[in-house]
């Protein structure tokens, strides 16, 4: 818990300085415009000029908002506060905006000689104005000044570097440890990756040796049958039982590619999807079964994208299935109504008239068939009705984003 809050206190402090950092700093830079060590120059113009405190305040004044706008350039540009860094301090001994400059300096530059070059320039810039009051005989300079222009080299330019030196190898080990957990991550990622096609490899050999099996010697038995009948309605009957058990191992081969599949990398060849084209030979194999299925257009019917008319007759689909399971040979309506934006299906069967075997099932049917139809921003209801019967209805916009995606 402890560890968790300080973190999330690290954090908060990173976007405060991510946010206003460059402010508080030129802010700071600006105020220290108006602190200036006195130099030659300041010396020689208030003694020999007579430069009054006010026009020393306008001047500081000039210089803090130009060290403010050179700040607030960072990190996009970066030569203005260095170079007004170095000018600051010849001119006036400003000192806040060369220790900036001198850090943003070792923080940015990746070649070492420009670094060298930096620093070796702007010491001599340090102590420039003291050695050429020196030389120009200016009064009040001893050797206790020119000490002092080495103490300001250290504080102004090199402490920075060191800084930013570290600042900078810092960020690299940071920014080294993020990589190296992005990988990691990203090789976890693959070994799932590959568990999971393997675990997609065995679930496909699983349901060959179990599901094809059994539904194969199904299509043979009923060929058998269909052979061997001695009435029209038996051979009939064993030639729908083996009509269907054909198409059921077309569905089970599409699925089990896609489970051997991996991901987008090896798509399986999925056979043709049914759409509305085929609703009636699905009605007609429920009317087969002994349901009496009666279906209902309304509206006039149109082109309708393909994705859609899938997710429509797998609505059907799913509906009467539940029908087969729960209610037996109860009376059943499939209602389409096509309006201007959307396409209505309603699946609605009546009460069973006696007591039906339940059969076996995933129970999961309806709750796929919601989120196919929520995918395409439809609308799903699945609920009893009074009488004893079930409804199940869905409405598909024709302009839903996943259909653009689609096409």
């Amino acid at each position: 818990m402890a560890r968790r809050m300080e973190t999330a206190l690290r954090q908060r402090l990173r976007d405060a300085v991510d946010r206003w950092g460059r402010q508080v700093l030129a802010l700071v830079v600006a105020v220290g415009a108006f602190i200036p060590i006195d130099g030659p120059l300041i010396a020689y113009l208030r003694t020999e000029l007579g430069i009054t405190r006010s026009a020393e305040l306008a001047l500081s004044a000039v210089v803090a908002v130009v060290s403010a706008a050179t700040v607030l350039l960072l990190p996009r540009r970066r030569r203005p506060v260095i170079s007004f860094g170095l000018a600051g301090w010849i001119l006036l001994s400003v000192w806040m905006p060369l220790g900036v400059g001198s850090y943003v300096v070792a923080r940015s530059a990746r070649r070492p000689p420009r670094l060298v070059w930096y620093v070796l320039g702007a010491s001599a810039a340090v102590v420039l104005p003291m050695t050429t009051g020196a030389a120009a005989g200016m009064p009040g300079l001893g050797r206790e000044d020119l000490f002092s222009s080495l103490g300001s080299v250290v504080l102004f330019v090199w402490l920075p570097v060191v800084l930013g030196l570290w600042s900078r190898a810092r960020h690299d080990v940071i920014e080294g440890l993020h990589e190296r957990a992005a990988q990691a991550e990203r090789e976890q990622a693959a070994r799932a990756e590959q568990a999971r096609v393997q675990e997609r490899a065995r679930i496909a050999r699983d349901m060959h040796d179990v599901v094809a099996h059994r539904v194969s010697l199904m299509v043979l038995h009923a060929g058998a049958l269909e052979v061997n009948a001695k009435d029209a309605d038996t051979a009939a009957a064993a030639e729908l039982i083996r009509t269907t058990g054909r198409e059921a191992l077309g569905q089970l081969r599409d699925v089990i590619g896609v489970l051997k599949s991996a991901g987008d990398r090896g798509r399986a060849a999925l056979g043709p999807q049914p759409t509305l084209v085929d609703l009636d030979q699905l009605l007609d194999q429920s009317r087969a079964a002994g349901i009496t299925v009666r279906r209902q257009d309304a509206g006039t019917p149109k082109q309708l994208p393909t994705l859609l008319e899938q997710a429509a007759y797998r609505v059907v689909q799913e509906a009467l299935t539940n029908v087969h399971k729960h209610a037996g040979s109860a009376r059943t309506e499939v209602a389409l109504h096509y309006h201007d934006a959307d396409l209505e299906i309603t699946v609605s069967n009546s009460a069973p008239a006696g007591p039906t075997e339940a059969l076996p099932g995933s129970g999961l049917g309806l709750v796929g068939l919601r989120e196919r139809v929520e995918l395409l921003d439809g609308v799903f209801t699945a609920e009893p009705r009074h009488d004893g019967g079930f409804t199940v209805s869905a409405r598909l916009p024709l302009s839903a984003p996943a259909l653009e995606d689609h096409a």
